[in-house]
């Protein structure tokens, strides 16, 4: 009873707090220079459909960069916290129940699917590498606790993290060493193609499939080192 009464005081605190930024959110009657420059150029200088994906790989790819590098340190991270020597005894694991089982053997495909859809669709609609990646992560972790005996191939998972980070950094630096290229990440090294299609908007497709199976596979390391902690 003491504890909820803590976290309800803890609450309220926070709520008067943020309470004055609140009531000074004023809405915004028109875009700002840069924001109109991206409105008005993001679709002709980029080719992408979905402007907002254009933004966060190009004119502000180093921010997502820096983004992806955040969280392989996260990962990183709770790698080296969790680890520790095996003397572990082999533990009758509990089974979870067929529902669970058949339902994740239908749906685990189906999920992986509609991720690669998200990233490699992001140019186009919404969506793109980070939220794909956290639906191919979801997957595996519905495979987890449906088949607590399955064990996730770590020098495979690495490897897909390591190559698709290399890989990333790799399209950036072309942007800048091609005659094309303007700077880094400049994803015209790989032409615009028809405004709407799915092969368009140059190298942003492909960068958003790297930045999906980069953080898909680090939300897997780290869900994984969790659990083996807690085995």
């Amino acid at each position: 009873m003491v504890k909820k009464f803590f976290v309800l005081i803890i609450l309220v605190f926070f709520a008067v707090m943020l309470l004055p930024f609140a009531q000074d959110v004023t809405p915004f009657k028109e875009l700002s220079q840069t924001a109109t420059k991206y409105v008005k150029d993001g679709p002709d200088e980029l080719g992408g459909a979905n402007l907002v994906t254009s933004v966060i790989v190009t004119y502000r790819g180093l921010d997502t960069l820096g983004e992806v590098t955040v969280l392989f340190i996260a990962t990183a991270g709770v790698g080296f916290f969790l680890r520790r020597e095996d003397k572990r005894k082999e533990k009758k694991k509990r089974e979870s129940s067929q529902i669970l089982q058949s339902g994740s053997a239908f749906l685990f495909p189906l999920i992986l699917m509609f991720g690669v859809y998200i990233f490699l669709h992001g140019h186009l609609s919404p969506g793109g590498g980070f939220q794909g990646g956290v639906v191919l992560a979801s997957a595996l972790v519905l495979l987890l606790l449906s088949r607590s005996a399955t064990k996730i191939n770590d020098t495979v998972l690495h490897l897909v993290e390591s190559l698709s980070g290399a890989s990333y950094i790799a399209i950036g630096v072309l942007g800048l060493v091609l005659v094309v290229g303007v700077g880094f990440l400049d994803t015209t090294i790989l032409d615009l193609g028809e405004f709407g299609r799915l092969l368009s908007a140059g190298a942003i497709p492909l960068i958003y499939s790297f930045i999906g199976l980069k953080v898909g596979a680090e939300l897997v390391g780290i869900i994984d080192n969790m659990r083996k902690d807690q085995s």
